[in-house]
C-alpha cells in the first residue's frame, strides 16, 4: 500500500535530486535539502528512495484493519513542488543503489542507471512479443494470478511513474514552492518538501504497494505463468476490502473512502530531465476535485496497476475471490472478522500503436493514468528500440508533454498512432546515449558481481535449471513421461566421497563468454571540442576499434553521430567520406562492423531473457570469496567514473554532497500515523540506511588506502580522524587513553560493534524526538573504521561545550538534562533500563536514564541527539571480576568470573529479554501459588466447599487446555487471577484487599522487580562501572541491581546455553555453519565469546554423538576466529605493495601441509628484513616493516592455540593444520571458505591442495581481493513483518488459505519498503511456495521457490545455508511438476554445496539424500539410488536414534528400492527393522505399523514367489512353465507422496467427522486464546504449547509440518 506515496514522493525526488556519475556511488549526487538548519520538521526531505519503488506501480490490496492500520487519515493529500535546477553537469541521476537499480518502467529494475539516465532492461519475454495485454488488463483472474505480461508494454506500465499530486491546501502549496526554490538554483540542488502532516487517503489508493510488472522487482515476468497468455479483457475489476472503521467520515462521503486525485505537480523524470516542473493553480485542484467528486460513486484505480503483488504473479487478492464465496471475509491479523467494506474499482485501457524509424509499428497497451515518460521507457528497453535515448513522441505533428498524463492529451485514444521521432542531442544526451549503449553491451557481464561494485551479486540457478522454469518446465512436459535423462551426478558428489572442488561452486555460465562487439569503445584523447567545432556542433568524441580491427573516431553532434578523420595522431574533424551519420552510435556501428550488427542483436536477445532478479541490485553490497580469473577490459564509462568520483577531491564540489545526517533524521521524522505514512515513512529510512551505508564503506576504503586527507594531519597515524563527503571516520585505536580503564586498544576495537547494536536497539525503539547518528562499522585490512553522519555544529564548538546530557569522562563530571531524560525515560521500559542517580566530581547528585557514557549533545538543528551507546546493556559479569563481590554458584562452577581482555563486555539484548520473561514467568507462579494457599486457608475457615477451579475467574473448564492433572489446572487459574489482581493493582484501584497487595509485593520482590505493585524489573547499566559513584540515598536499590546482574549471568550459563544445547539435539536448531551457528547463539542471547563455554557443555552432554555436527562447526569457528584475531593485527604490519604476499604466506601458514613457506618480498625489501625482526611498533600505512613474513606456520598454530585457550577458554589440540584437520575431522576447505568470509579476502577459483607437502598451497597469484567486512543498522518493515508473522501464526494453526493472504500481503509491504530484494522477502517466498505446494498449485510454488532461490544467492550469498535449503525445496516443487532432470540437478547442486560449507555428516544431509534417493528411485536408477538412501539411514541413524521414527522411515524407503530391485531378502529385512521401531514406538495398532507389517506381508509373497520360480527353473531347466513376476518401476505419485512425507509435508484425508471435531477444537482453541489474550507474555508460552496439540490435528487437508523447513 501506500505505494505511490512514495511514487509520487520520491520518484521525482529521486530523479532530481542526486546526480550520480551513475557510478552508482551514493555518494555523488546532490543533496536532497535545502541547508536550512531551522527548516520546520514539516518539511520532510525526501531521501532518495529505493528505484523499486520508482519503478514499480501500485496494486491494490487488502487495507489491513485498525490493529494494524491504525485510523487511516482523512483524505488529505501529498504536496510536493519540485522546482527543479540544472546540474552543473546536467546529469540527471538515478539512483543505483538499493535494491533496485534505476530503471524505470518495466524493467525499471534492470540494468545499471545509463549514464546517469535510467534505462532499464525488459525482462525476457516483455521485448519481442505482440502487443497484448497491458497490465490493466488484468481482470480478477490476474488476481488468481495467472497473468502473463506480454510485450514492453504491458511492463512498463505499473510504474506510475511520475504521479502528481495535489496540493492538500492552498497554504501549503506555494509555500513549499517557495521553500525549495530558494536553495535549490546555482547548486544543483533540489530542494523538496513534502507537506508531511498529512498523507492522501487517495494515495492508499493511488500508491498501491509496488506492483510488480515484469520488470519491477517482484515479477520476473518469466515466471508467470504462461497460461495467463491470451489477452484478457480490458475491463478490470479489483476487489478492495476497506475496513470502515478507518476511513474518515469526510472521506466516506467522497468517494466511499477513497479521495483519488488527479495529479497536479508533474515532476520530471529521467528521460526529460530538464524540464522544469509545473504546478496546477490550486483553484483548478479544486475544481476538478469537485468534478470528481460528482462524477465517481468509487475511486478510479491507476490502471496501469499489474494486479499482481511484490512476488509476482501472486496477488494479494487471490483468495479473496473464495473468501466471498464461503461468505466470510478473510480476518485481518489484529481482529478477527472484521467485516470490510468492498470497493470495486474499474478501469479501462487501450491500445495505441507506435511507430519507430527502422520498424515495423508495433502496438502497446496503455492505461490512461499513465505518462508519456513511461512509454519512454518501454521503448528504451525493448528489444528493437533499446538503442534510442534521445526521442520525442508525437502525436498527428503534436509533441507529447513527458510529464502528461495520457488522459489529458486530446486526441489520444484507442488505435491512435504515436511516432517516434528523434530530437537533437546536447552533450548531456550524448553523454547519456554513450553510457547505455554501454551498459548494454556488458548486460550480461558479471565482472561487477565478482568485484563486489554497484550492489551486483551473484547468481546460478539459471545454470542448473537450463533457462527458466516456467516455460521450459511446460515445454518438457508435453514430451514423454519417462524422457531418458542422463541422472550420473558428477564423482565428487557421491557418498563417501573425499575430494571437495571449488571450481564447481562457480561454475562458468554460457552467457558468460560474452559476444564480442567492440574491442574498444572509449572516449577519444580529442575530447572537448574547440571552439570553432563547438559552433559547428561537434559535442564529444568517440574513438572505435571494431571486432574486424578497424580504428575509426566518431563525433558526436547535435544531429548524431558520425565517422570523422582524425587519427590517434592527427586531428581532422571533417566528417569521413563516407561519413554514415546516424542518429543512434548503435546504427553507425552496424554499419561499420557487421560483426557488431549480428552479435549486438543476438546480445539483446539474450538479455531480455534474463530473469529480473537476476540483475536487479541487491540493497547492501554482498561480496564473493572466490572469483574466476577475469580479463580486464576497456571501459571508458569506468574508467571515467574512477576519475571523476572515486578519488576524494569530487566530494568537495559544491551541491555534490549528500547532507547524510540530515536525510537520516528527516526521514526519521515523517509522520506514520497510518499504514501508508508508515509505508513511506520506512522505504525512506530504509533507503537512505542503504545508501549510507555503501557511501561509508566507500568512504572507510578511501581512508584506510590513504586517499583521503585527515582533518588532524599532524598528529600521529592512529589519532587521525576523517571527513570525507560528510561522513567522519575515526579509527579503532585508543585516542587520548580514552579507554585507559576498560582494556586500551582492545576496549577501543570492540566499542564501535557495541555502539552500533546501541544505535540499532534506539533505532528499534523509534522514540520521537530522540535522534541517534547514522553509524557504519567497517573493518578493512587489519583496521577497524567507524563511520558517522555529523551533528550540524558539533565540528565548530569543543565537546565540553555541547555536551548537555552524560558524561565525557567516564563519570567523573555528569550533567543531566529535563529533555533529554523525558526522552529517554521513553525508552527505559521497552530496553529494561533503570532511572538512577550518581555521584559527579563535587559530589552532586544527578539523574540519568541511561550509561553515564551516553552523551546527549542538541545540534544547530535543535535535535537531540545521543550518542556513544556502547553501554546501553548491563554489564556481563561473567567476564568482568569485581573484587569483594560473591558470583552464584553456577558460575563459579563453570570457571566464572573470567579476566577479559576489556571491561566493556555486555548482555545481549536477547539475553535481557529472555531473562525478563523468565522472571516474569516465575513471578507469576509465585503470587499463584501464595493466593492458593490464601484460598486453601479461607476455604478451611469458612468450610466453603466451592470447587475452586470453577469458582475462579469462572474460567469453565472447555475454555482451558484439559490437563491430566488437577493441579496443573488451578495453576493456570491461578495465573489468570494474579494477572487480573497485577493488573489492578497497577491501575491503583483501592478495591484490592491488603492481602492480595501482600502477595504481588512479595512475588515483586522475589523476582527483583523495581515496583512493589506490579512485574517491573530493570537494569541499571552503570553498576560495576569503574569511575561511577552512587549516592549513599540509593545504596539498597544498588545492591539489588548488583544482585540482578550476577542472576542474569548465571541464568545464561544454567539456562541459555543448556536450552541452545537442547535444541541443537532436537533439531530444531540446525546450523550448518559458522554464521547460523553464532546466528543461533546470538538468538539466545549468548555472546560469541562463550563460544568456548557452550562447545564443552557439548561434549559433556550425554548424547555427544548426537551433537557431532554442532560440535564440529564450534570447533572450526573457535579455530577461524582465533586466526581472524591474528590476521588483524598481522595484516596492520603490512604495506600495500606487499598485501597479495602476505595473506598468501598467511593462509599458507595456516591451511597448507607444506612445512615452511617462505613469504615472497619485493626484491629490495630483502635487504632491511634482518632489522625489522627487532622492530615491533606496526603503526598505519608506511612503516617498511616486513615483520610479517618472517611468521611460520608453528608459530601461527602455536598463537592460535594460546588465543582459543584466552579468549574462549577452550584448549585445542592441535599443533598444525593437518593436526586439526585429522583431530576434529575438519575440512581445509570449510576453514578457508570460513577465513576468507571473515576477513574479507578474496582468492581465485582454481583447485588448491592442500595436503601437498612439497609445495605452498596459495601463491600471491591465488589473491584477487581484499574486501571490507560492514557492519551496519538493519531497518525493519514493521507491518509487512507483524502480516508475516500474523499469516505464520495462521498457517501454524491449519488456516491456509488465510495464512495465504496474510503472508501476500506481507511480501506486499516487504516489496513497498526494501524495494524488490530483500532476506525477508526471500522468506516470505519460500513460505509462499510452500503453501503454494500443500493447496495443490505446484506452478505457482514453482515460481515462488525459484524466486526465493535466486533471491538467496544474490543476497546471502551463492553458499550460504539457506541458500542450499531454498534449493532443496525447489527440487522438490521441481519434481512435482514432473521436472525430473532439473530436479535432480538442483538436489546435486544443494549436496555439493553442504559438501563444501560443512561435509558429509550432518543430519540435513540424511533429509538431502533421502530426496536424491528418491528422485532415483522414481527415474528407476536403482543402484544410485541406494547408495544414497543407504547413507541417509546411516546419518539418521547417528543423529536421531536407531530407534527414532525418521530411522524407521529410512528402512522402508531402502526396501522398497530392493523391491524393486526384486532383492526380496534385503527388502525383508529392512521392512522389518521398520516394522519393529513402530512397533515399539506407536503399538501394534497404528496405522504406519499397520501399513509396514501390510508391506512385509507382501514382500514375503513376492520373495516367495520368486523363488517358486527359480525352483522350476532349476527343476524343469528350458521349458519350465514360470509364472510372470510383478517387478513394479514406482508410479512417480508414490514416489511423490514419499518425498512430501520426508520433506514434512503431510497430506490427511479427513472425513467429515473429523471436521466436525476439528471445527470444535478450533474454537475450544480461540476461546481459549481470547482468555489468554490479557497476558502479553505468558501468551508465547501458550502458543509454543499449542503449536504442540495442533501438530496431530490440524484443521485442513495438509499440516505443514516444521521439520526442516518450516
Amino acid at each position: 500500500m501506500g505505494n505511490s506515496l512514495f511514487a509520487n514522493c520520491c520518484r521525482q525526488v529521486t530523479d532530481l535530486l542526486f546526480q550520480p556519475r551513475s557510478s552508482g556511488s551514493p555518494d555523488e549526487r546532490s543533496p536532497l535539502l535545502p541547508k536550512s538548519p531551522k527548516s520546520p520538521p514539516s518539511c520532510a526531505a525526501f531521501p532518495e528512495m529505493p528505484e523499486a519503488a520508482r519503478c514499480a506501480g501500485l496494486y491494490p490490496d487488502i487495507i489491513p484493519s485498525e490493529a494494524v492500520t491504525g485510523t487511516l487519515q482523512k483524505g488529505t493529500e501529498y504536496i510536493q513542488d519540485l522546482p527543479e535546477t540544472k546540474n552543473e553537469e546536467g546529469m540527471v541521476t538515478v539512483c543505483d543503489k538499493s535494491g533496485l537499480r534505476a530503471g524505470v518502467g518495466t524493467a525499471g529494475l534492470l540494468q545499471r542507471a545509463e549514464a546517469s539516465r535510467a534505462v532499464p532492461v525488459l525482462p525476457a519475454d516483455l521485448g519481442d512479443r505482440p502487443a497484448g495485454l497491458g497490465d490493466h488488463a488484468q481482470s480478477l483472474e490476474a488476481c488468481q494470478s495467472r497473468v502473463k505480461l506480454e510485450d514492453g508494454g504491458s511492463a512498463h506500465r505499473s510504474c506510475r511513474r511520475e504521479e502528481h499530486v495535489a496540493a492538500a491546501d492552498g497554504t501549503a502549496g506555494p509555500g513549499a514552492h517557495s521553500a525549495g526554490h530558494g536553495h535549490g538554483h546555482g547548486e544543483g540542488r533540489v530542494a523538496m518538501s513534502l507537506d508531511t502532516a498529512s498523507v492522501a487517503l487517495d494515495s492508499v489508493l493511488k500508491c498501491r504497494a509496488p506492483a510488480p510488472s515484469p520488470g519491477s522487482p517482484g515479477t520476473p515476468s518469466s515466471a508467470l505463468p504462461p497460461s495467463a497468455g491470451q489477452a484478457l479483457p480490458a475491463q478490470s475489476a479489483v476487489v478492495l476490502p476497506v475496513p470502515p472503521a478507518e476511513v474518515s467520515p469526510k472521506a466516506q462521503d467522497t468517494n466511499a473512502g477513497f479521495v483519488t486525485e488527479p495529479a497536479a505537480c508533474p515532476s520530471r523524470s529521467s528521460s526529460d530531465p530538464d524540464s522544469q516542473a509545473q504546478v496546477l493553480p490550486l483553484k483548478q485542484q479544486q475544481q476538478k476535485k469537485k468534478r470528481r467528486k460528482k462524477k465517481l460513486p468509487l475511486p478510479e484505480h491507476p490502471s496501469g496497476v499489474a494486479l499482481m503483488n511484490g512476488s509476482g504473479p501472486h496477488d494479494s487478492l487471490k483468495g479473496e475471490k473464495d473468501a466471498k464465496q464461503n461468505g466470510h471475509e478473510e480476518a485481518d491479523p489484529g481482529e478477527d472478522g472484521n467485516d470490510q467494506e468492498v470497493i470495486v474499482i474499474q478501469d479501462t485501457g487501450f491500445t495505441v500503436k507506435i511507430c519507430a524509424p527502422g520498424i515495423e509499428p508495433f502496438s502497446l497497451q496503455v492505461s490512461p493514468q499513465e505518462m508519456v515518460q513511461e512509454i519512454h521507457q518501454v521503448l528504451m528497453d525493448r528489444e528493437d528500440t533499446c538503442h534510442r535515448t534521445c526521442f520525442s513522441l508525437q502525436l498527428d505533428g503534436n509533441v507529447l508533454d513527458n510529464f502528461a498524463e495520457l488522459k489529458t492529451i486530446e486526441g489520444l485514444q484507442e488505435g491512435s498512432l504515436l511516432k517516434v521521432v528523434e530530437e537533437p542531442y546536447t552533450v548531456r544526451e550524448a553523454r547519456i546515449h554513450v553510457r547505455h549503449i554501454r551498459d548494454l553491451l556488458k548486460s550480461l557481464d558479471p565482472s561487477d558481481a565478482f568485484n563486489g561494485v554497484d550492489c551486483n551479486s551473484l547468481s546460478f540457478l539459471s545454470v542448473f535449471t537450463e533457462g527458466d522454469l516456467g516455460d521450459s518446465g511446460k515445454r518438457k512436459k508435453k514430451g514423454t513421461e519417462m524422457e531418458q535423462i542422463d541422472c550420473t551426478p558428477p564423482e565428487h558428489i557421491l557418498p563417501g566421497s573425499k575430494e571437495r572442488p571449488l571450481c564447481a561452486l562457480q561454475p562458468q555460465n554460457r552467457d558468460w563468454k560474452p559476444l564480442q562487439c567492440l574491442k574498444v569503445l572509449t572516449m577519444s584523447g580529442w575530447n572537448p571540442p574547440p571552439g570553432n567545432r563547438k559552433m559547428h556542433g561537434d559535442l564529444m568524441y568517440l574513438y572505435v576499434i571494431t571486432v574486424e580491427d578497424r580504428h575509426v573516431s566518431i563525433t558526436a553532434s547535435t544531429r548524431g553521430f558520425y565517422l570523422n578523420q582524425s587519427t590517434a595522431y592527427n586531428f581532422n574533424p571533417k566528417p569521413a567520406n563516407p561519413s554514415f551519420l546516424s542518429h543512434s552510435l548503435v546504427e553507425l556501428l552496424n554499419q561499420i562492423s557487421p560483426t557488431f550488427k549480428k552479435n549486438f542483436s543476438a546480445l539483446q536477445k539474450k538479455r531480455v531473457q534474463r530473469h529480473p532478479f537476476e540483475r536487479i541490485a541487491t540493497p547492501f553490497q554482498v561480496y564473493s570469496w572466490t572469483a574466476p580469473q577475469a580479463e580486464h577490459a576497456m571501459d571508458c564509462v569506468r574508467a571515467e567514473d574512477a576519475y571523476t568520483s572515486r578519488l576524494g577531491y569530487e566530494e568537495h564540489i559544491p551541491g555534490q554532497t549528500r547532507d547524510w545526517n540530515e536525510e537520516l533524521q528527516t526521514t526519521r521524522e515523517l509522520p506514520r500515523k497510518n499504514l501508508p505514512e508508515r509505508l513511506l515513512r520506512e522505504r525512506a529510512i530504509f533507503k537512505v540506511h542503504s545508501d549510507f551505508t555503501a557511501a561509508a564503506t566507500r568512504g572507510a576504503i578511501a581512508v584506510i588506502d590513504g586517499n583521503v586527507m585527515a582533518i588532524n594531519p599532524s598528529e600521529e597515524t592512529k589519532m587521525q580522524m576523517f571527513i570525507w563527503n560528510n561522513i567522519f571516520f575515526s579509527l579503532g585505536f585508543d585516542v587520548r587513553d580514552h579507554y585507559k580503564d576498560f582494556g586500551g586498544d582492545v576496549a577501543a576495537y570492540v566499542a564501535p560493534t557495541n555502539d552500533l547494536n546501541g544505535v540499532r536497539t534506539y533505532n528499534a525503539v523509534d522514540v520521537e524526538g530522540l535522534y541517534t547518528l547514522g553509524t557504519v562499522v567497517v573493518d578493512y585490512r587489519g583496521y577497524r573504521v567507524t563511520a558517522q553522519s555529523i551533528i550540524p555544529g558539533i565540528l565548530e564548538r569543543e565537546q565540553e561545550q555541547s555536551v548537555i546530557y552524560g558524561s565525557i569522562d567516564f563519570g567523573k563530571t555528569v550533567v543531566s538534562h529535563p529533555k533529554y531524560l523525558e526522552l529517554l525515560e521513553k525508552t527505559s521500559r521497552p530496553l529494561k533500563i533503570q532511572k538512577h542517580k550518581v555521584l559527579n566530581d563535587k559530589n552532586e547528585e544527578v539523574e540519568l536514564c541511561s550509561s553515564v557514557e551516553c552523551k546527549g549533545i542538541i545540534g544547530n538543528d535543535g535535535r537531540h541527539y545521543i550518542l556513544d551507546l556502547l553501554r546501553t546493556f548491563p554489564p556481563d559479569l561473567n567476564f568482568l571480576p569485581v573484587e569483594g563481590e560473591e558470583m552464584p554458584e553456577e558460575c563459579k562452577k563453570m570457571g566464572f568470573p573470567k579476566q577479559h581482555r576489556h571491561k566493556l563486555c555486555c548482555l545481549r539484548q536477547e539475553l535481557v529479554d529472555a531473562f525478563v520473561e523468565h522472571r516474569y514467568l516465575l513471578f507469576m507462579k509465585l503470587a499463584a501459588l501464595q493466593l492458593m494457599q490464601q484460598k486453601a486457608n479461607k476455604q478451611e475457615s469458612s468450610a466453603a466447599l466451592e470447587n475452586g477451579a470453577s469458582a475462579e475467574n469462572g474460567a469453565t473448564d472447555s475454555e482451558r487446555p484439559e490437563s491430566e492433572d488437577g493441579k496443573i489446572e488451578d495453576g493456570v487459574t491461578g495465573l489468570d487471577q494474579v494477572k487480573e489482581l497485577a493488573e489492578t493493582i497497577a491501575s491503583d484501584d483501592g478495591a484490592v484487599d491488603p492481602k492480595s497487595r501482600e502477595v504481588i509485593r512479595n512475588a515483586c520482590k522475589a523476582v527483583g522487580s523495581i515496583s512493589d505493585t506490579s512485574f517491573d524489573i530493570r537494569f541499571n547499566p552503570d553498576i560495576f562501572s569503574p569511575g561511577v559513584h552512587f549516592p549513599e540515598s540509593s545504596r539498597e536499590e544498588v545492591q539489588d541491581q548488583k544482585q540482578l546482574l550476577k542472576d542474569a549471568a548465571a541464568f545464561l550459563l544454567s539456562c541459555q546455553i543448556p536450552g541452545l544445547v537442547k535444541d541443537c539435539l532436537d533439531h530444531t536448531v540446525l546450523p550448518m555453519d559458522g554464521a547460523t551457528l553464532a546466528e543461533a547463539m546470538h538468538q539466545r542471547g549468548i555472546n560469541m565469546r562463550y563460544l568456548g563455554k557452550v562447545i564443552n557443555f557439548i561434549s559433556k552432554t550425554p548424547g555427544r554423538a548426537q551433537l557431532d555436527h554442532i560440535f564440529k562447526i564450534g570447533i572450526s569457528e573457535l579455530i577461524t576466529r582465533s586466526a581472524k584475531h591474528i590476521f588483524k593485527t598481522y595484516l596492520q604490519g603490512v604495506e600495500l605493495s606487499g598485501l597479495s604476499a602476505a595473506i598468501s604466506h598467511f593462509l599458507n601458514c595456516f591451511l597448507s601441509s607444506f612445512p615452511n613457506p617462505i613469504a615472497h618480498l619485493p626484491a629490495d625489501e630483502l635487504v632491511s628484513k634482518k632489522k625489522n625482526k627487532k622492530r615491533k611498533n606496526r603503526n598505519l600505512g608506511n612503516a617498511d616493516n616486513t615483520a610479517w613474513a618472517s611468521m611460520t606456520p608453528q608459530e601461527l598454530w602455536k598463537n592460535i592455540c594460546s588465543e582459543a585457550k584466552n579468549y574462549f577458554d577452550f584448549s585445542l589440540e592441535c599443533e598444525n593444520a593437518d593436526q586439526a584437520a585429522e583431530v576434529y575431522n575438519l575440512q581445509k576447505i570449510t576453514l578457508l571458505r570460513e577465513i576468507s568470509l571473515k576477513t574479507g579476502v578474496q582468492i581465485l577459483l582454481k583447485e588448491y591442495n592442500f595436503d601437498n607437502r612439497h609445495k605452498p598451497t596459495f601463491t600471491e597469484e591465488d589473491i584477487l581481493n581484499i574486501f571490507p567486512v560492514v557492519k551496519h543498522v538493519n531497518p525493519k518493515a514493521s507491518d509487512a513483518f507483524h502480516f508475516f508473522q500474523s499469516g505464520q501464526a495462521k498457517v501454524q494453526q491449519g488456516f491456509l488459505k488465510e495464512g495465504c493472504e496474510l503472508i501476500n500481503e506481507a511480501l506486499n509491504l516487504f516489496n513497498n519498503v526494501y524495494g524488490a530484494m530483500h532476506v525477508e522477502i526471500c522468506a516470505c517466498l519460500r513460505l509462499l511456495a510452500r503453501l503454494n505446494y500443500i493447496m495443490g498449485d505446484y506452478s505457482e510454488a514453482l515460481s515462488n521457490q525459484q524466486k526465493a532461490v535466486l533471491m538467496s544467492e544474490r543476497v546471502l550469498g551463492i553458499e550460504h545455508p539457506n541458500t542450499i535449503q531454498e534449493y532443496m525445496h525447489l527440487a522438490l516443487y521441481c519434481f512435482a511438476n514432473s521436472q525430473l532432470s532439473t530436479a535432480l540437478n538442483l538436489l546435486y547442486r544443494a549436496r555439493y554445496l553442504m559438501l563444501l560449507v560443512f561435509g558429509e555428516d550432518h543430519p540435513e544431509m540424511a533429509l538431502l539424500d533421502n530426496n536424491i534417493g528418491l528422485v532415483l528411485h522414481g527415474v528407476m536408477e536403482y543402484d544410485l539410488s541406494l547408495r544414497f538412501l543407504e547413507n541417509a539411514l546411516a546419518i539418521s541413524s547417528k543423529y536421531h536414534g536407531s530407534k527414532s521414527l525418521k530411522v524407521a522411515l529410512s528402512h522402508h524407503l531402502v526396501a522398497r528400492v530392493y523391491e524393486s530391485k526384486a532383492e526380496f531378502r534385503s527388502a525383508l529385512q529392512h521392512e522389518k527393522e521398520g516394522y519393529t521401531i513402530y512397533k515399539n514406538q506407536l503399538g501394534e495398532h497404528h496405522e504406519k505399523t499397520k501399513e509396514s507389517s501390510e508391506y512385509l506381508k507382501y514382500l514375503t509373497q513376492q520373495a516367495v514367489a520368486l523363488q517358486r520360480t527359480m525352483n522350476e527353473i532349476y527343476k524343469n531347466g528350458s521349458n519350465a512353465n514360470i509364472m510372470p513376476l510383478k517387478f513394479t518401476a514406482p508410479s512417480m505419485a508414490s514416489v511423490l507422496e514419499q518425498l512430501n512425507i520426508i520433506n514434512g509435508i503431510l497430506f490427511i484425508p479427513l472425513s467429515q467427522k473429523d471436521l466436525e471435531n476439528l471445527k470444535a477444537e478450533v474454537q475450544r482453541r480461540q476461546q481459549l486464546q481470547e482468555s489468554m489474550k490479557s497476558g502479553e507474555q505468558l501468551e508465547a508460552e501458550d502458543k509454543a504449547v499449542e503449536e504442540k496439540e495442533a501438530e496431530p490435528s490440524m484443521p485442513s487437508a495438509a499440516i505443514p509440518l516444521t521439520q526442516s523447513s518450516a
